[in-house]
């Protein structure tokens, strides 16, 4: 249940749709008044969410930050989480997506001897297509490219962040879990979430942050004023973090 309701919770935070929400009830209502409020609505909203500087403000406050590669130690598993691929069954092949920055880093964490073994956490988080098992594509993708069977190990059955260090903690066990030292590698936005729930089951990884949004301030007039469209969709992305906190918190998942 909880996984149908966070996926309909997905659509009601998108500013757009709040943004498109104002914008008819400005060309439908009847009552000057409230039609001309509904408009300035919109208009702020819009200014608000595609402003790429009033973003960043607020994106660099959640991230985690980016550490060096070299300063790491070496640690038995990297664990990487899903959300970074779909899969095309006409060509056989994986199609990437914004984060896939996150098998980018764990591959270059594993060739420099920072990770022992890769973890793969990831079963299918859409409705529509519940056998996309992200975990196993991911898995025939790296020994494709040259990387030991033996050093990657997966779990399939995860729907969202909770589920990840539900079935991760279960897959290894808690003997292997006190012996190992973990690297949790995902998204920037996502790790503050990702972290505590993986502290809930008793791994305590180190975060290993990717693909930040955030970045250094810019003195240009466009970064400034002009709205932005990446902007307002990135911001799906932080909001969503923002709820899901809230929610894994009521639930008890972190």
């Amino acid at each position: 249940m909880f996984f149908f309701f966070s996926k309909l919770l997905f659509f009601l935070i998108s500013p757009l749709n709040w943004i498109i929400g104002f914008l008819f009830l400005s060309l439908f209502s009847k009552n000057k008044k409230n039609k001309k409020r509904f408009l300035i609505t919109t208009i702020v909203l819009t200014l608000f969410f595609s402003n790429e500087f009033i973003f960043n403000v607020f994106v660099n406050q959640w991230e985690y930050k980016a550490i060096q590669i070299d300063s790491l130690k070496t640690y038995d598993y990297g664990i990487l989480l899903g959300g970074m691929i779909t899969f095309d069954d006409k060509i056989n092949r994986i199609n990437s997506q914004r984060s896939i920055d996150r098998l980018i880093q764990t591959i270059l964490l594993y060739k420099t001897h920072h990770i022992k073994k890769i973890f793969i956490s990831g079963g299918s988080g859409s409705i529509t297509e519940p056998d996309m098992l992200e975990a196993k594509y991911l898995k025939n993708y790296l020994i494709k490219i040259g990387i030991p069977k033996k050093d990657i190990l997966i779990e399939t059955e995860s729907r969202n962040t909770h589920e990840n260090a539900v079935y991760t903690a279960k897959t290894l066990g808690s003997n292997e879990i006190k012996k190992s030292s973990f690297l949790l590698i995902s998204s920037a936005t996502h790790l503050p979430r990702a972290t505590k729930c993986f502290y809930k089951v008793g791994i305590y990884a180190k975060p290993f942050a990717t693909d930040r949004y955030g970045g250094p301030y810019k003195l240009q007039f466009d970064y400034f004023l002009i709205p932005n469209a990446e902007t307002l969709s990135n911001w799906i992305v932080l909001i969503k973090e923002y709820v899901g906190t809230i929610a894994y918190t009521f639930a008890g998942y972190i």
